[in-house]
C-alpha cells in the first residue's frame, strides 16, 4: 500500500506529546512490513538542527484565492532501521519558524488555524509534486482534519480524492477551536460546503470536522475508543463517535523497545533481563544513591514519571502521599507542571528522608526510576493509551494504575501490575498496600510477575499489523 502520513509531531524532529512517538515509530514498523510510507510535516525552527536535503523547486500551495510557496526538504525517518521511510519537511517561515510547535509562553499561537490549514493543504499538494497517489492518508488530531474536508469539498474531483482517511485520536481533550469568523483561513470558500461541517456552537471545531470526513476513526486503545462514545469521556462529541460506530475502533500503541531495553540502556546501573534480574537490585542501589534515600533493597521503591496535571491524577498521589510512606515505602517523583503540586513536592523532599522529586524532565533519570524502582504509580483520570506503564513493565518495575483508557488494556490485575477504579486517595493507597504486602510477603509471586511483565509483546509490529488490517477495510468502506 501506499501510505501518507500527515501529523504535526514526529519525533526526533518534534514532540510534544504521545502523538510525536506514535508518528516517530508506526510509519518505520509499516515499512518494515512493505508499503511505502511518507511523513509530511511542518519544519519548525527546531527541527532545523536535523540534516534534510533540499528538493528542487518550490511548492505551490492553493490557500483560497492565493497561492503560498514553501520550500520542501527530505530525511528518512526509517534510516537507523535500513528501511525508507521518508519525511518531507514544509518549510514556511512566516507560520513555521517557531520555538514551540501549537504555543509559546504567552499561550496558543493565534494563528494556528492557518498554520495547520497549510499543513493539511500542502500534504495534498506534496503528493502530486512527488506523482505519489496514496491509497490512505493517516492524519492525526486536530491539526490535520482539515486534510479529510479538502477531499471531500474543494478535491472531491481530483483523482487524490478516492484515497482513503483515517484519523487516530490520540485525546479528546484538544479539538481545535477556532471563531467562526476566521473560516476563510482554512483556505476553503464559504460556498464550499464545508462550514456545517466545522461549526458547533457558533465556533469552529476542526476535531468533529476531521470526524465527520475521515474514513475511519481511530484511537490508541480499545478502551478508550469506547470511553469517548460516552458523555463523560467524549467531551461533547460522543455523540457523533456513537453515530459512527462501526467505524470507531482501538488501535493500542507500541513502544520503542530498542530505547526503552534494560539489556542495553546505556542511561541504568546495570543492564538484566527477564532471564537475569540481578542488575535491577543494583539500579534500585544507584538510584537511592543518586537521590540521597537509605540504601535499603528490602524498602519497596514507588516512581512516577509524568506531567504534574489534574489529567494524571498527581493531585491524588498528593492527597495520598502521607500515608503511602506510612507504608514504609520510599516514593520518587520526577515530572513538571502545576506550580503548587511542584512547590508541595519540594517542601517535603526537604523534610523527608523516604521522599525525592525532582522538579522538571530528566531523559536519564526517567530510564533510572523506570529501572530502579518495583512499582509505579499511574492514577490517570483519563489515559487515551499511557506508555509509562509499558516501559515500567519492560523494566520489571510493577505498575499500580487506575483502570481507564490503555492502563486498563495493558495491565492484567494481579498479574502484570496491579488496578483500581475509584480515582480517590484510598482506592491508591489500598491498592499500593495490596502490591507491598505481595512484595514482603510473597516475593516469588512478586518475581514471577515482573519477568510475566518483561516478557509482555510491547513493540510496534503488533499495532502496525492491526493498522495494515485498518488501512485495507477503510480503502474497501471508501472506494465502495
Amino acid at each position: 500500500m501506499k501510505i501518507l502520513y500527515a501529523t504535526s509531531e514526529c519525533f526526533p524532529y518534534a514532540k510534544a506529546g504521545g502523538l510525536g512517538d506514535v508518528a516517530g515509530a508506526l510509519p518505520v514498523a509499516l515499512a518494515e512490513r512493505g508499503h511505502d510510507v511518507r511523513v509530511v510535516m511542518p519544519r519548525y525552527a527546531t527541527t532545523k538542527k536535523f540534516d534534510a536535503t533540499p528538493l528542487a523547486g518550490s511548492l505551490g500551495i492553493p490557500f483560497g484565492p492565493m497561492t503560498a510557496w514553501a520550500r520542501i526538504l527530505r530525511a528518512n525517518l526509517g534510516e537507523d532501521r535500513g528501511v525508507q521511510a521518508p519525511v518531507y519537511f514544509i518549510e514556511h517561515d512566516r507560520l513555521y519558524d517557531r520555538g514551540g510547535i501549537y504555543n509559546d509562553s504567552h499561550g496558543d499561537f493565534g494563528d494556528n488555524l492557518e498554520r495547520f490549514a497549510m499543513l493539511s493543504r500542502g500534504a495534498i499538494e506534496l503528493c502530486r509534486y512527488l506523482g505519489f497517489e496514496p491509497d490512505v492518508i493517516h492524519v492525526h488530531d486536530w491539526p490535520t482534519c482539515l486534510l479529510p474536508v479538502y477531499l471531500d469539498t474543494v478535491e472531491a474531483w481530483t483523482p487524490i480524492a478516492r484515497a482513503a482517511t483515517v484519523l487516530t485520536i490520540h485525546n479528546m481533550g484538544y479539538q481545535g477551536w477556532f471563531p467562526r469568523a476566521d473560516f476563510p483561513k482554512s483556505g476553503m470558500p464559504w460556498d464550499s460546503g464545508a462550514v456545517s461541517s466545522l461549526e458547533m456552537h457558533g465556533q469552529l471545531n476542526l476535531l468533529k470536522a476531521g470526524i465527520m470526513h475521515s474514513t475511519m476513526v481511530s484511537t490508541v486503545s480499545p478502551r478508550y475508543a469506547a470511553e469517548i462514545q460516552t458523555k463523560d469521556g467524549g467531551e461533547g462529541l460522543d455523540g457523533l463517535l456513537r453515530a459512527r460506530g462501526n467505524d470507531v475502533v482501538g488501535v493500542l500503541n507500541g513502544i520503542d523497545e530498542s530505547t526503552w531495553n534494560p539489556e542495553v540502556d546505556r542511561h541504568i546501573a546495570a543492564n538484566y533481563s527477564a532471564h537475569d534480574l540481578g542488575g535491577k537490585a543494583e539500579c534500585k542501589a544507584a538510584l537511592q544513591r543518586e537521590l540521597g534515600l537509605e540504601q535499603n533493597p528490602h524498602v519497596p521503591l514507588l516512581g512516577v514519571v509524568s506531567r504534574l496535571v489534574g489529567q494524571k491524577g498527581i493531585d491524588v498521589v498528593a492527597d495520598a502521599l502521607g500515608r503511602l510512606l506510612e507504608l514504609g515505602t520510599q516514593i520518587v517523583i520526577l515530572g513538571s507542571g502545576d506550580s503548587h503540586l511542584e512547590s508541595q513536592f519540594q517542601a517535603l523532599s526537604h523534610q523527608s528522608r523516604s521522599f525525592r522529586a525532582w522538579i522538571g524532565m530528566n531523559e536519564g533519570l526517567a530510564h533510572r526510576i523506570e529501572a530502579g524502582s518495583d512499582l509505579f504509580l499511574m492514577p490517570s483520570r483519563y489515559e487515551p493509551c499511557g506508555l509509562n506503564q509499558m516501559y515500567s513493565q519492560r523494566y520489571g518495575t510493577l505498575p499500580v494504575v487506575r483502570a481507564v483508557g490503555g492502563l486498563d488494556d495493558t495491565v492484567e490485575n494481579g498479574e502484570t501490575g496491579f488496578k483500581f477504579d475509584d480515582l480517590t486517595a484510598d482506592a491508591l493507597v489500598a491498592t499500593v498496600a495490596w502490591a507491598v504486602e505481595i512484595y514482603r510477603h510473597d516475593p516469588h509471586r512478586f518475581h514471577s510477575m515482573r519477568v510475566r511483565s518483561m516478557q509482555k509483546q510491547m513493540g510496534w509490529s503488533t499495532a502496525a499489523k492491526q493498522y495494515d488490517a485498518l488501512y485495507r477495510l477503510a480503502i474497501r468502506r471508501r472506494r465502495g
